[in-house]
């Protein structure tokens, strides 16, 4: 597997960071894991295969994660690399992906689920493994921070991935995350967070000892990491693995 950091950054305006957004490309097919509004720009800066995308995993409704779906079915509506293209679209998020969806198309008549390919839509239920793209399995768990988020764990063949997105704190998260290749955990904040459904770094490192992966990636950061010495604030919890700050643009091989 290979992940590409597409926006690093949370809802917060910030110079140096996009909104979540990850391109990972797996055995199977290519895979975005969140879509905010920035994501398909950033798709393109990147040099990644749009047109080949395969599936869309939605952690949940906030519009850094979701507010790039609807102008992405637009464009691929209208675009001529699309032309002849076959193969379905996948995706894959929580309870009210579908009505939402609808939703959106029904408010500016765009026709977004009527493509010269299929639009598949699937509601995940919660620890119930399904196949995100051909041959490579995941599987969900419910995290704290709205009704309809979730955790995402990822297998292809003997390579893991678990991304948490938005979340409060949660043991399960390690337990979820144990032993994986990477984890990619949000930290929004360094310390002292204002909202209990995110998580501050001592808690980002705390889940990341717990589950002990090989590599640990923390992302969403808020503007206040600007100008923070992530390597000096993370060495304050000893960290058990590498732990990396995502970065707009970065791309990991997996493992």
């Amino acid at each position: 597997m290979y992940l590409t950091v597409l926006g690093s950054g949370s809802s917060v305006p910030d110079p140096k960071r996009s909104s979540s957004g990850y391109w990972l490309e797996t055995s199977g097919g290519n895979i975005l894991l969140d879509c905010s509004p920035t994501a398909l720009h950033r798709i393109l800066a990147e040099g990644l295969d749009w047109p080949g995308l395969d599936a869309i995993w939605i952690s949940h409704f906030h519009l850094d994660h979701f507010g790039g779906v609807a102008p992405l079915l637009a464009s691929f509506k209208h675009a001529v690399e699309l032309a002849g293209r076959i193969k379905p679209l996948r995706l894959f998020g929580g309870a009210g992906l579908r009505d939402l969806i609808e939703d959106l198309d029904s408010a500016g008549g765009y026709h977004l689920l009527e493509q010269d390919f299929r639009i598949e839509i699937t509601e995940v239920t919660a620890l119930e493994p399904f196949d995100i793209v051909d041959g490579v399995q995941a599987v969900a768990l419910k995290t704290l921070h709205t009704d309809e988020s979730h955790a995402i764990h990822i297998r292809d063949g003997e390579t893991t991935l678990v991304f948490t997105a938005d979340t409060g704190f949660d043991p399960a998260i390690a337990a979820f995350a144990k032993g994986v290749d990477v984890l990619l955990i949000e930290c929004t904040f360094v310390r002292n967070k204002p909202l209990e459904k995110h998580l501050e770094l001592a808690e980002a490192m705390y889940l990341t000892r717990k589950a002990m992966p090989k590599r640990a990636v923390l992302t969403h950061f808020d503007p206040e990491w600007n100008g923070v010495s992530f390597n000096e604030e993370v060495a304050i919890f000893d960290p058990p693995c590498h732990v990396i700050a995502a970065a707009d643009g970065m791309v990991l091989s997996i493992p």
